[in-house]
């Protein structure tokens, strides 16, 4: 027989679980699901033909990327209701587990593609362990820098464990020749030590390394060398070449005009431009959508922003600031770099575009990441919560 007492602790259970979130929860949550729809659309469109001529249909690519978000969003909404001290307790695990994962491109699951070896073969579908180790490493960075947070004015303290276990984690990428991941990669790191508020001229020795480091793969690759050369060049003359597909994503934003040709109607869609519906997503919502759909575009990623700072601005806890900061860093950052490839403010690096590009792993980690700051939004509301009655007594003292 249940008491009164029995009720009120079920009634009390059930008002945490349906308890409303903080503006910042909702702000984040909204947006990424409206990037996500807009992403289905724009894969729908961009993928159609290619998934006809690989005998799939006009909807393979669609139903594919709509079966990762299915598995996504509920993982982000799950992921967001796992506890602070979850992760700090796991955050070693996490990485070890990805950096495992990692290894296993160089094992005949191993698949290359465009001369990168980083991704797995898994039966049905394939998956990029690296998109993993992005978020494991933002976990891990905000874990252990939060821990020595008030030591980090001893570079020692900065130095050990990061930058080892940092440098373990982007060569393993590197030996995959993936340097487009490695960079973002290193971004996200560096971010992570600067919301940990380490000082400015500590990292700048990391940083010139970094870019020796980047300077010397470029240079010791043909291809590397020769993309960067037809950026540099004017008028971009090998047009069959590696100028072939920064053209015509040119080409695509210019027939896009300010409001588009209509959606479906991209016309280098049709095998003019490789990766359409992926690396050069962009480009075809410029074109179908026109100056007004790419706008919007970069309007979501700034809300997704102004969301990632108003969690850093409301974080207490150290390890809060510098995870949300990496990610921030990761995703906008990531997608900052993707779109100015598409606009030719940068050479062809190869990274999608996060939420909006087709690929599972990428689709599934960006929202992981995004769950990961959503349950700091989540923990911040509870906090609010238990602190309004004490404000409340204190009034009516």
């Amino acid at each position: 027989m249940s008491t009164p007492q029995d009720k009120t602790t079920a009634r009390v259970s059930v008002g945490k679980l349906f308890s409303p979130q903080s503006s910042n929860y909702y702000l984040l949550l909204g947006t990424t699901i409206f990037l996500v729809l807009i992403g289905l659309v724009m894969v729908l469109s961009a993928s159609s033909v290619d998934s006809w001529l690989d005998d799939k249909g006009f909807f393979g690519g669609f139903w594919k990327q709509a079966t990762f978000a299915v598995i996504g969003i509920p993982l982000m909404l799950i992921i967001s209701r796992f506890s602070l001290d979850f992760w700090k307790k796991w955050a070693w695990v996490l990485l070890g587990i990805t950096l495992m994962l990692q290894l296993l491109v160089f094992t005949p699951l191993g698949i290359e593609d465009g001369g990168n070896r980083n991704w797995i073969s898994l039966g049905v579908f394939t998956a990029q362990p690296s998109e993993a180790v992005k978020l494991a490493l933002c976990i891990w960075l905000g874990v252990v820098l939060g821990r020595k947070y008030n030591m980090l004015d001893n570079w020692r303290h900065v130095v050990i464990p990061v930058v080892p276990v940092s440098i373990v984690a982007l060569g393993l990428v590197q030996l995959g020749h993936d340097l487009g991941t490695v960079m973002i990669m290193a971004v996200l790191v560096f971010g992570g030590l600067f919301f940990a508020n380490v000082k400015l001229r500590y990292l700048a020795v990391p940083i010139l390394l970094a870019g020796v480091a980047v300077l010397f793969f470029v240079m010791t690759s043909q291809n590397r060398t020769d993309r960067i050369g037809s950026f540099l060049e004017e008028g971009c003359a090998d047009y069959n070449g590696l100028c072939w597909q920064p053209l015509h994503g040119t080409w695509a934003l210019a027939n896009g005009g300010v409001f588009g040709l209509g959606l479906g109607n991209s016309r280098e869609k049709f095998s003019w431009l490789p990766a359409a519906s992926n690396d050069y997503i962009f480009a075809i919502i410029g074109e179908e959508l026109g100056l007004i759909g790419a706008i919007v575009v970069l309007a979501l990623f700034t809300l997704l922003t102004i969301g990632f700072i108003r969690v850093i601005r409301s974080a207490t806890d150290p390890m809060v600031r510098i995870t949300t900061g990496a990610i921030l860093v990761w995703i906008v950052g990531q997608a900052l770099v993707n779109i100015a490839v598409v606009l030719r403010l940068l050479p062809v690096l190869g990274v999608p575009l996060p939420l909006l590009s087709q690929g599972g792993t990428a689709l599934i980690t960006s929202l992981a990441a995004i769950g990961v700051v959503l349950s700091f939004a989540r923990g911040q509301s509870q906090n609010n919560m238990r602190e309004a009655p004490v404000v409340s007594a204190q009034k009516s003292e």
